[in-house]
């Protein structure tokens, strides 16, 4: 089985050694991500547009795989705040409402950047004859 994985500009890739995405087989997984664009946190204090900006990122990840949210099977949402459950949700079902993954919510003490409400995994399926070579 062939392993491919994505890397993006985020430094804490290079510092902690990991890639932003991963397919193996017919699987794509995303690593945690934030709500960061160029290294700026977007929606400072804002659980909705953290959640929106941290899904439209790793959402990003899949497409040098050709997939989208419809390829989404599970995602992760982590929060800081159990308050921002209504909020993180609502980004949440914007995003998917067109096809429903299986979800997990956790609420979890911090993250390395105490300004972030929320970090986000994504699980995808790809089926083994449309796979393009990631760019």
């Amino acid at each position: 089985m062939t392993i491919e994985r994505v890397r993006t500009p985020n430094p804490w890739e290079e510092k902690i050694g990991f890639a932003r995405a991963v397919a193996a087989g017919d699987r794509v997984l995303v690593a945690g991500t934030m709500p960061l664009v160029d290294g700026v946190l977007v929606g400072e204090g804002d659980p909705y547009e953290q959640t929106k900006a941290a899904f439209t990122h790793a959402l990003d990840a899949l497409k040098p795989f050709g997939l989208g949210a419809d390829a989404v099977l599970r995602t992760r949402v982590y929060l800081t705040h159990l308050r921002d459950v209504d909020a993180a949700g609502r980004a949440h079902r914007e995003l998917f409402e067109a096809a429903p993954p299986v979800s997990s919510l956790v609420v979890v003490s911090g993250f390395v950047d105490p300004r972030v409400l929320v970090e986000v995994e994504l699980e995808a399926f790809r089926e083994l004859s449309e796979r393009p070579e990631p760019t």
